[in-house]
């Protein structure tokens, strides 16, 4: 892998794990486009680490606070008596779902599912999912209003991020306002409930890139992580305020667009699945 397969790779990554697009889809697509070697699942999942470092980064403060609640709650025998500290737990037990299904169907995702046949209609049925929620969608409740039965909903949605080109950006906030959620809090937490599962995928995939016979160089990990960290930080700044005042439409249009595109190069034998 070179240096620029490495930045252009790290500015994908960055840009898309937080927008509702598909971070897989476009680590898959893109070097496929350019004619360049697929850099694979475990790459992908190290290259998150930089992103997880943007959003720890940007909610830093939102995290000291939840970690401080989460403590002094278990202290108070009181673990869910503050709303801060019902977060915390709602974020933990958020992440079960997706860690366990990870794990059962870890092969099947890495390979079969990597499928450019599988994220185009992930893409492409997400979009439509994306689109009959926005419109049905109360867009009211705030994240102090939210519940146990929330969090574990919330949990199960972004477990359905393990099927390549559904984005697990897109479906957490999806099921945020599925649940009436303002667009806003419904990002928050889903860049929130992130860090979990994100973090624990890249360390794990970190330990078997590293005991890989062939893998892209220390160098390009490095590069592409910290490209991803910067560029991962103004996408969560970006969407924040993008979904104060606009509706998830343009990414709905865009899933479709790509989908159908990729369909389309698919069917001419421009790309192989």
């Amino acid at each position: 892998m070179s240096l620029l397969e490495a930045i252009v790779l790290g500015i994908v990554q960055g840009l898309t794990e937080f927008l509702p697009i598909s971070s897989t889809a476009h680590l898959k697509i893109v070097p496929r486009l350019l004619g360049w070697a697929d850099p694979g699942a475990a790459y992908s999942a190290v290259i998150q680490l930089g992103t997880v470092a943007a959003v720890l980064v940007y909610f830093a403060k939102d995290l000291v606070r939840l970690t401080r609640a989460f403590i002094a709650g278990l202290l108070a025998r009181a673990p869910l008596g503050t709303e801060d500290s019902r977060l915390a737990w709602f974020v933990g037990l958020g992440t079960i779902p997706i860690g366990i299904l990870g794990l059962l169907f870890k092969k099947r995702i890495e390979g079969e599912l990597r499928s450019l046949y599988v994220i185009a209609g992930s893409l492409i049925i997400l979009a439509v999912v994306l689109y009959v929620i926005e419109r049905i969608a109360a867009h009211k409740r705030t994240l102090s209003e939210m519940t146990l039965k929330d969090g574990l909903i919330i949990g199960l949605w972004q477990a359905l991020a393990l099927i390549p080109g559904s984005s697990r950006s897109g479906t957490t906030i999806t099921g945020g306002l599925s649940l009436g959620f303002t667009r806003e809090g419904a990002a928050r937490y889903s860049f929130l409930l992130s860090i979990p599962a994100t973090t624990l995928a890249g360390v794990f995939e970190l330990k078997h890139l590293l005991e890989a016979v062939e893998r892209p160089s220390t160098t390009a990990l490095v590069v592409g992580t910290m490209v991803s960290f910067v560029t991962g930080m103004a996408a969560i700044a970006g969407l924040l305020s993008f979904l104060r005042s606009r509706s998830m439409l343009v990414f709905v249009v865009y899933r479709l667009a790509l989908g159908g595109l990729l369909l389309g190069l698919l069917f001419t034998g421009v790309l192989q699945p």
